[in-house]
C-alpha cells in the first residue's frame, strides 16, 4: 500500500514530528496500570542500511493520546522502561506502510507486557516502495526483521530485558508474507508472474501493486538454483518461535516451503479482502500450512488489521480509511488485540 505523503516533514522518523507535541501532553501523572510506552530505534548493520524502528513497551507513566499524521496512538512518550518484558513481537508493515500502521495492536501487546519492535521497512514504506521494483525484494524485507532483532538482542539497553527464547513475529499484507518467510516459507518469482499473466484479471491489485511480471531475478549466488528464475533463498530465522499473519501475500510462497513449517502459525483472513484475493493469498494459504490456526472473519476487508486512520487519502491499494459497508473496525481492533495476545501468550511459554 503506496501513501501519498500524508505526513508532513516527509524525511523524519515519525516520532520526532510529535516530540514537541509529547512533551507538552506528557505530565508526571500518578502511577496507573500498565501502558504503552513509546521509543526510538535505529538498527544498524555492517554494510546494510540503517531500519528505522519503534518500540512499544510496557511502562508505568501516563499515556496520553499523541497525535501523528493520520493516527492518534494514546502512548507514553519516552516512558520508563520495565526491567524485563514478557517476550518480543517483531511487526512488519504492509507495502507502503509505516511503523505506526498497527499502533493500536502494538499498543496492546505492550499493555500486556511484551516489547514490541514495529519495521518501517526501507525502500518499502509510505515515502518509497523502490524495494518492490528490486529482484531482492523476497529475501530483503524478512532479513531486514532479522538485522532488527539483532540490533535489540546485542543492544546495552534491551538485550538484558528481553527473554531470548519468547520472540514472536507479527505481519500485515507483504508483512505476512513476511513473517512467514521468516518461519521458513520460500517465495518464487516465477509463481508471481505466472499468477499475473494467467490470472491477473481476478487479483488486479496485487498484481499492479508489484508490477511483479516485470521484475528483475535476484543477483546470483554460488548456491542458487541455475535456473533462470530461482526461489528466494531460505530467510527462516530459528530464533522466531511463533508467527500471526493478517491478510498476507501468499500466491509467491512455494507449497513445498510451506508444508515444512514447524512453528505455531495463526493465519488470519478477510472475507472482503480486494486487495489480496483471499482465494490466491490468504484462503489458499490455510491449505498449505500444516497444522496452523485459522480464523476468517466475514465482514472484515483487507485494511481491517491496520489502526483506523482519522481522515482518507491516496494510496495504490485504495483508501486505508475506508471500511465495507456495516463494519465495525474500532470493535473488531479490540478483539484482534485479544486474539492476538492470547496467541503469542500461548505459544511463547517458557
Amino acid at each position: 500500500m503506496q501513501l501519498s505523503s500524508p505526513w508532513t516533514g516527509a524525511k523524519r522518523p515519525l516520532f520526532q514530528l510529535a516530540l514537541t507535541a509529547a512533551a507538552l501532553l506528557f505530565s508526571a501523572a500518578s502511577v496507573q496500570a500498565t501502558q504503552a510506552g513509546l521509543r526510538s530505534f535505529s538498527a544498524s548493520a555492517a554494510g546494510a542500511e540503517a531500519v528505522d524502528v519503534a518500540l512499544f513497551y510496557p511502562t508505568q507513566a501516563q499515556a496520553q493520546t499523541i497525535p501523528m499524521g493520520p493516527f492518534a496512538p494514546v502512548l507514553a512518550m519516552d516512558g520508563p522502561l520495565p526491567e524485563r518484558v514478557k517476550g518480543l513481537i517483531l511487526l512488519s508493515h504492509g507495502t507502503g506502510g509505516s511503523e505506526l500502521s498497527h499502533h493500536q495492536l502494538a499498543a496492546a501487546l505492550a499493555q500486556a507486557g511484551y516489547l514490541v519492535a514495529a519495521l518501517r521497512h526501507p525502500h518499502d514504506n509510505w515515502m518509497d516502495r523502490s524495494l518492490v521494483r528490486r529482484g531482492e525484494y523476497f529475501e530483503e524485507r524478512p532479513r531486514q526483521v532479522s538485522r532488527v532483532l539483532d540490533a535489540l538482542l546485542s543492544d546495552p539497553v534491551w538485550k538484558d530485558r528481553i527473554p531470548a527464547q519468547r520472540i514472536g513475529a507479527l505481519g500485515h499484507s507483504a508483512g505476512g508474507f513476511t513473517v512467514l518467510a521468516l518461519a521458513g516459507a520460500q517465495a518464487d518469482r516465477q509463481r508471481a508472474r505466472e499468477h499475473c499473466r494467467n490470472e491477473g484479471d481476478q487479483d488486479p491489485v496485487f498484481c499492479q501493486l508489484g508490477a511483479w511480471p516485470t521484475m528483475p531475478a535476484a543477483p546470483a549466488s554460488a548456491a542458487a538454483s541455475s535456473s533462470e528464475n530461482p526461489p528466494a533463498a531460505s530467510s527462516r530465522d530459528a530464533r522466531i518461535r511463533s508467527v500471526v499473519a493478517m491478510a498476507p501475500v501468499g500466491v509467491v510462497l512455494t507449497p513445498a516451503s510451506l508444508a515444512t513449517i514447524q512453528l505455531p502459525v495463526r493465519l488470519l483472513v478477510p472475507s472482503q479482502d480486494t486487495v489480496l484475493v483471499p482465494q490466491f493469498h490468504g484462503r489458499w494459504l490455510s491449505q498449505q500450512v500444516p497444522g496452523l490456526s485459522y480464523e476468517e472473519t466475514a465482514e472484515a476487508g483487507h485494511f481491517a488489521y491496520m489502526s483506523q486512520p482519522n481522515r482518507s487519502f491516496k494510496a495504490d491499494a485504495g483508501d486505508p480509511a475506508s471500511n465495507p459497508q456495516g463494519f465495525d473496525r474500532e470493535a473488531f481492533q479490540r478483539r484482534l488485540a485479544q486474539d492476538v495476545v492470547g496467541f503469542f501468550d500461548k505459544t511463547l511459554q517458557p
